[in-house]
């Protein structure tokens, strides 16, 4: 039996970005090609100042490519003036990063609400706690809901910032070293709330150094000197820092 269909929701062709300061320029993504469809997890893994998060930065919309083409489904995003990219990043994605970001005088619930506070539309109230209880049913921490950050594990507050980066229904999430401030087997229950967002349609993109984390996404790929190959992800190596 074979699954649903897949689409692509990003396509990267060819994409460059340099950085420019005080010293020589230093090419960061040389030529990048990335396709990432939908229910698809992919897992980047890469030295650190290798461009891992240079190149999220540029899939989310923050940065901009010097070079190469960006689509995101049929639409070609690459030149999108900044007031548009910043609505279009609202709306089409999540993000997870290696600092949880909560806001400690505030519930879990209330945290993930605030995503919904621009962007959404105005929601009653009755909706917006509906959508809030449904983010954190699926990141399993829905009894959680009135607890603050200092009354949650590592591992909780993680999985309430994911939760926030889900409220908004996103097509595409982008995790940057989501675990780095966790324990292993704490670590090891995140990437799995992660990866279990892409049953949904979600497209994940999750960068690590763990090897073991990356094998459980259903692709692996490797950037070194700008440019991303699929990489031979064995189970028990981390990669050098």
């Amino acid at each position: 039996m074979t699954g649903p269909a897949r689409t692509p929701l990003i396509q990267l062709t060819g994409v460059t970005k340099t950085l420019k300061g005080q010293q020589e320029p230093r090419t960061i993504l040389a030529g990048v090609d990335l396709t990432v469809h939908s229910g698809e997890s992919i897992a980047i893994l890469g030295r650190s100042g290798s461009g891992k998060s240079t190149l999220l930065s540029v899939i989310g919309l923050f940065d901009r490519p010097d070079d190469g083409r960006y689509l995101l489904g049929d639409r070609d995003i690459t030149r999108l003036p900044e007031r548009k990219a910043a609505s279009l990043r609202s709306a089409e994605f999540g993000f997870v990063f290696q600092r949880f970001f909560l806001l400690k005088h505030l519930t879990a619930a209330q945290n993930v609400a605030m995503a919904l506070v621009n962007g959404q539309g105005w929601l009653s109230r009755r909706k917006r706690r509906a959508k809030v209880l449904a983010a954190l049913d699926r990141v399993g921490i829905a009894h959680l809901a009135k607890h603050k950050p200092p009354r949650l594990s590592g591992g909780e507050q993680q999985r309430v910032a994911i939760a926030r980066a889900l409220v908004r229904e996103p097509r595409v999430l982008l995790a940057d070293e989501p675990t780095g401030a966790l324990d292993t087997e704490t670590g090891n229950l995140v990437v799995e709330v992660l990866r279990a967002t892409t049953d949904q349609g979600c497209g994940l993109v999750l960068v690590t150094h763990d090897r073991d984390h990356a094998a459980k996404m259903s692709r692996v790929l490797r950037l070194a000197d700008g440019v991303l190959n699929p990489a031979d992800s064995r189970p028990g190596e981390r990669v050098v820092a």
